[in-house]
């Protein structure tokens, strides 16, 4: 590094030749300012590529051939174009639903992490932003002297006060392009944070719909069992009567058994849900009550919304957020290209002493300085080429993670309309085998308490009938359970709430992003 002076004077004074000047200029300080400002403001282009988002392949789509008649492809009521409610949740018509969400988007502690960090990342911003202004500091002492063996003074105090000034000039935009990464981080946190928020309310949802599912496959399986019971008790009595063999109670007891076997499994996956829920609300597991949800509590949208492909990019919050990550890394290389290159200073102070407080800058005891200087890097041992290099290989791997989420974010919207087009046709056959299986047991029953079907008529109809009732309620479930997937898969409409978290990026937290608990100052 090679540092260079400017102008420096005394007691106001402003130096017009080359020697008083000290720099070989035959220019006076306050011009050689103007000047080095004017540079500054005209110097408007920033190092490094200025960034733009990647186009989107205009081939890119969800389903083989035209998207807009995917309703049409899935057999599922579609409405093409239309917007993402910003509570989507609601559609499901569920008012427990609705206070368990409200909940979990006051007192999850993944969204209470996720706004916290927000906050550091915009405090960071405004932190960087503040190297664009000039700094101002003052430093004072007080200096008690003895010079009674040199001078006749004798003993004195001497009071130093020194307001300096320093600024960095940002010719070639190396602090710009610090600023502007940073506010991409800050942008990137906030789309992170609407991420953290639709997947705890999309958890939220599926946990809901699985306790419903649990529950219904709960009551198809003690439906069954009543039934076994029934039947046990017509084979038990015929038995006491000699017209049935014992063989048939002990089948049938080993079928009772069996199936209340399956109960535990099914009341385990219960809890398990519920402790789920409890942890996405805040709550410990022992503090939360059971809204004992039921798949006939909630309701299917009249329509599903699907939102055009090229609007996908600008909904989905994990792909803007790995969007603001590839602006971060653009601007970085401009950073490392600006640092390769000359950094120029200006400063000034205006020193006072003396001996008395009330002295100090007075014009007999003041004096000033003004001072340009520029360093420019020599050898570095190659740090500065390797680390522009990085940056620009850190580039080319956000861009590489930015295609990832985009197609990620199209593979999630395909599969939920695939499995929406299956759930329908699964739950059509579903229904339409329960119906059959409860018309065979109800039959097979009356026939053989009539004398005219066998026994293992019976066992069969109802071993058939309790498949049936359970995959009917799995069947059921995984309708709304896709219907969530796909809210997911196109944003969440996070775009549509007024309280959404990637809006509040590159604001003042104070104003902007109170604590609940209160922060901390």
């Amino acid at each position: 590094m090679w540092p260079s002076s400017g102008c420096v004077g005394r007691s106001g004074a402003v130096p017009t030749d080359v020697s008083s000047c000290g720099v070989g200029a035959l220019m006076r300080p306050v011009r050689l300012v103007s000047f080095l400002l004017s540079v500054t403001m005209l110097a408007g282009c920033a190092v490094g590529p200025d960034f733009e988002r990647p186009g989107l392949d205009p081939g890119a789509g969800y389903l083989g051939g035209d998207d807009a008649k995917a309703g049409r492809a899935t057999g599922t009521s579609v409405a093409y174009g239309a917007d993402v409610p910003g509570r989507w949740w609601e559609l499901f018509r569920n008012k427990e639903l609705d206070a368990l969400m409200k909940q979990a988007v006051e007192r999850n502690p993944d969204l209470e992490a996720a706004r916290a960090t927000l906050k550091q990342a915009n405090e960071l911003a405004l932190a960087e932003g503040g190297s664009l202004f000039p700094s101002l500091s003052l430093s004072s002492s007080a200096t008690r002297t003895d010079s009674t063996g040199s001078t006749n003074v004798g003993i004195y105090t001497l009071y130093n006060v020194t307001p300096s000034l320093s600024y960095p000039l940002d010719i070639f935009g190396g602090t710009r392009r610090s600023v502007e990464a940073a506010r991409a981080s800050a942008e990137a946190q906030g789309f992170t944070a609407e991420a953290t928020y639709l997947t705890v309310t999309s958890s939220l949802a599926r946990a809901v719909i699985q306790e419903a599912s649990y529950r219904e496959q709960i009551a198809a399986s003690q439906e069954v069992i009543a039934s076994y019971r029934e039947l046990l008790d017509v084979l038990n009595n015929q038995v006491s009567v000699g017209t049935a063999a014992r063989a048939n109670v002990l089948q049938q007891q080993a079928a009772l058994a069996q199936a209340q076997a399956s109960l535990p499994a099914l009341q385990k996956a219960l809890a398990l849900q519920q402790n789920t829920i409890a942890a996405l609300i805040g709550d410990f597991p022992n503090q939360y009550a059971s809204r004992k949800f039921r798949i006939a509590g909630l309701r299917l949208p009249h329509a599903l919304p699907l939102s055009v492909p090229s609007a996908l990019v600008e909904q989905r919050p994990d792909v803007r957020a790995a969007e603001a990550q590839l602006h971060r890394a653009s601007a970085e290389i401009g950073v490392a290209t600006a640092a390769m290159l000359p950094q120029l200073t200006l400063s000034a102070s205006l020193p006072s002493s003396a001996a008395e407080l009330g002295d100090l800058f007075a014009s007999s005891t003041t004096g000033w300085s003004i001072a340009a200087g520029v360093a420019q890097p020599i050898f570095r041992g190659g740090t500065l080429v390797h680390n522009k290099r990085a940056s620009e290989a850190a580039y080319e791997a956000a861009l590489a993670n930015y295609r990832s989420s985009v197609l990620a974010a199209f593979r999630d919207v395909a599969d939920a309309l695939r499995a929406l087009q299956h759930d329908r046709q699964a739950l059509a056959g579903y229904l339409a085998a329960e119906k059959a299986a409860r018309e065979s047991l109800d039959l097979s029953q009356t026939l053989f308490k009539a004398g005219t079907a066998s026994y293992t008529d019976v066992l069969t109809a109802q071993s058939t009938y309790q498949s049936a009732r359970l995959a009917r309620a799995s069947a059921e479930a995984s309708r709304y359970l896709d219907a969530v997937a796909l809210f997911e898969a196109l944003g969440g409409g996070w775009w549509n709430r007024p309280d959404n978290l990637a809006s509040l990026a590159n604001t003042d937290p104070q104003k902007t992003m109170p604590s609940v608990s209160g922060d901390k100052k």
